[in-house]
């Protein structure tokens, strides 16, 4: 799962490079286009996440029919989300010049958003067929599509953008355009794996595709909302830090895309592992084993800590050289960017490690299908405390956009720490209910309780 992601980023952070030797202005157009995309497409991917908890339990207990309902209403809500986030990013340019952008930059934006829009539906889908893999213990299908994935995307993006071998010169256009084909690509491959691959084609998953199954997609909604909702508040909060960054400057708005950027890379593994950490939770509440969901969630947490710090200290080290692979250094305000992102790669270091921890954490929380509180913690950490505190330091305070990341840093640990005390406090609550119902059995049944001690010695 952790591979997986990496290869989807990879293919994100290859075409952010293509496009950097464009210019500054570019790569700045290009992060307003990916906000405007992101914030709609969160929405989406947040009602989907469910299926991975509901198909882990019902995996857990052995429902195999469970799990594919579980399939079908997501495919179904893929298909249902795809239309208004494509009519969002069809709107790109409108809504950039309505927020104050400069005109020039929203319009570099639009042509982005046109190419890249036609791919909701497909990525959607890839995502659905993901989570139900990832519940069932054969994640490994996905890894291998992302993986032939990355070379088609980067000769795809390579000849699109700039036009060789013939093909017209697309620029940001062409990046778009290559994303959305190599997304459709990608959704066609592992559908047919779901349908026709061993050990997919045993859960029939392609059986009754047309029945609207109303019960799980219900399911679906309660549960995925507040995830949705979450990863909106979460996201719209780098997209207002962006917009901030717009205000001070371009070449702020480039290194501030390059700094979230490479957070985004090195969140892959932690997400990775939060999605596991969900199944493994998911699992452990299908076979009621109240020792195994403390037991699968913290591990995950350490063991995201652990690899998150040691990937900070390689970003402290190679700053600059990172800075400069996104960047051509022929360009006349390259210099001002490569050293205001290396600043701020160093500055975020710590950020990296608490961004680590709220993904795992917020993961153990969904295989519990916990969503609400993580949504109420989100809204209080991030917007009150967190863009607040970027508004004071990087506007007022004229810190600029190194300020704008100290208000994310502080907000991102703020959410961490409530999630990782929300997982303590639902796991503590689960092992007195264990012990209560233990010492009632001991009661009814001493002879039982005796039985059960010497087969556990």
């Amino acid at each position: 799962m952790a591979l997986t992601q990496i290869g989807q980023i990879v293919m994100l952070t290859t075409d952010l490079v293509f496009i950097g030797h464009l210019g500054a202005e570019a790569i700045a157009a290009a992060a307003l286009a990916g906000r405007i995309y992101v914030l709609p497409f969160m929405f989406g991917a947040g009602l989907l996440a469910p299926i991975a908890s509901l198909a882990a339990q019902a995996f857990g207990a052995n429902n195999l029919a469970v799990v594919r309902r579980a399939l079908h209403a997501g495919l179904w809500a893929a298909m249902i989300l795809s239309f208004p986030i494509m009519a969002f990013a069809l709107c790109g340019e409108q809504i950039l010049l309505a927020i104050g952008q400069a005109p020039d930059t929203a319009r570099l934006a639009q042509t982005y958003l046109y190419g890249l829009a036609w791919g909701a539906m497909p990525v959607l889908g890839f995502l659905a067929i993901r989570n139900f893999m990832g519940a069932v213990n054969r994640p490994e299908p996905i890894l291998w599509i992302t993986l032939a994935a990355i070379p088609v995307n980067a000769v795809l993006a390579y000849l699109l953008i700039y036009g060789k071998l013939g093909m017209p010169r697309l620029e940001l256009f062409g990046a778009g355009l290559a994303t959305t084909l190599v997304n459709c690509a990608a959704f066609l491959a592992c559908l047919w794996f779901a349908a026709m691959r061993h050990p997919f084609r045993d859960y029939h998953m392609l059986a009754r595709f047309s029945h609207f199954d109303w019960p799980l997609m219900r399911q679906l909604i309660v549960i995925g909302i507040p995830i949705s909702i979450t990863l909106l508040i979460v996201s719209g909060v780098f997209s207002a830090a962006a917009l901030l960054a717009g205000l001070i400057s371009t070449t702020a708005l480039a290194a501030h895309q390059i700094t979230l950027q490479l957070a985004m890379i090195l969140s892959m593994i932690p997400f990775g592992i939060s999605m596991a950490a969900a199944v493994r939770v998911g699992h452990a509440v299908g076979r009621s084993d109240r020792l195994g969901i403390k037991r699968a969630g913290l591990v995950a947490i350490l063991l995201g800590m652990v690899i998150a710090a040691m990937l900070t200290l390689a970003v402290i080290i190679t700053r600059f050289h990172i800075a400069e692979l996104f960047l051509d250094k022929s360009s006349g305000d390259a210099d001002e960017a490569i050293g205001l992102a290396a600043k701020l790669l160093l500055g975020g270091a710590s950020f990296f490690i608490a961004d680590a921890v709220q993904f795992i954490a917020a993961g153990n929380l969904r295989g519990l299908k916990d969503t609400r509180m993580p949504l109420l913690f989100a809204g209080i950490a991030y917007w009150p405390i967190g863009f607040s505190l970027s508004y004071l330091f990087g506007l007022k305070m004229g810190l600029g956009i190194v300020g704008i990341w100290i208000g994310l840093f502080i907000g991102t640990n703020v959410y961490a720490g409530l999630l990782v005390l929300r997982f303590r406090l639902l796991t503590n609550r689960c092992a007195l209910q264990n012990q209560v119902v233990h010492h009632v059995s001991t009661i009814i049944d001493p002879a039982r309780s005796t039985k059960e001690s010497s087969e556990m010695r």
